[in-house]
């Protein structure tokens, strides 16, 4: 889905409802069988703009790390979290996302009257929220956090690639690709996999 002509138009309409303050809401890491799952919250500043913001799998690498800078820069406030393996294999990948939201949202510095939510799950989000499906590819404040929980996300699997160099972990990201799947089996899972992903090795 191509981002709509007013990437502000979601936030536009709840303005008109007397809403103030709103946040975009995305997480970036469900998939992979490593790692954290991250979350971004972000309070961008009414009608902000930036050249090719838009679902953080539609940018380039290069593209992700400048909006990276330049949202951290000039948000009303944003804010970055994360569930770990860990928390992923007690409480599965779906409650591990949530939490990750709720976390995000709550580390903001401002408080906003209502979250939007990527997705069609809000379970345990608490404070006012609307979700919307495909909802970073429609909403400013949405591509935002999934550009914040994206880049994060790679950056913290480049550091665990120096720790554990023999899963490639720079090439893949934790993603289950082929590589991935071969050096596995040939190391077996690190301190970082999740083992409820792991099933089928």
């Amino acid at each position: 889905m191509e981002r709509p002509e007013d990437f502000w138009a979601i936030e536009k309409a709840r303005f008109a409802q007397g809403i103030t303050t709103i946040c975009g809401v995305d997480e970036a890491g469900a998939g992979p069988l490593a790692g954290r799952v991250y979350a971004a919250a972000v309070i961008l500043p009414v009608g902000w703009e930036a050249p090719y913001l838009n679902d953080s799998k539609k940018v380039t690498e290069k593209r992700r790390e400048v909006l990276y800078e330049r949202i951290t820069a000039e948000a009303v406030a944003w804010s970055v979290a994360w569930a770990d393996e860990k928390e992923i294999d007690q409480i599965n990948i779906l409650n591990a996302r949530m939490l990750a939201m709720e976390r995000a949202i709550q580390g903001l510095s401002v408080k906003p009257d209502l979250a939007l939510i990527d997705g069609n799950r809000s379970k345990g989000i608490t404070c006012p929220n609307e979700t919307v499906v495909k909802g970073d590819a429609k909403s400013a404040s949405i591509a935002a956090a999934s550009i914040l929980a994206k880049v994060a996300r790679d950056r913290h699997m480049l550091e665990m690639a120096e720790v554990y160099p023999q899963y490639a972990f720079e090439k893949h990201k934790g993603y289950p690709t082929k590589l991935h799947y071969e050096r596995l089996r040939e190391h077996g899972p690190s301190p970082i996999h999740r083992l409820t992903f792991l099933k089928k090795l």
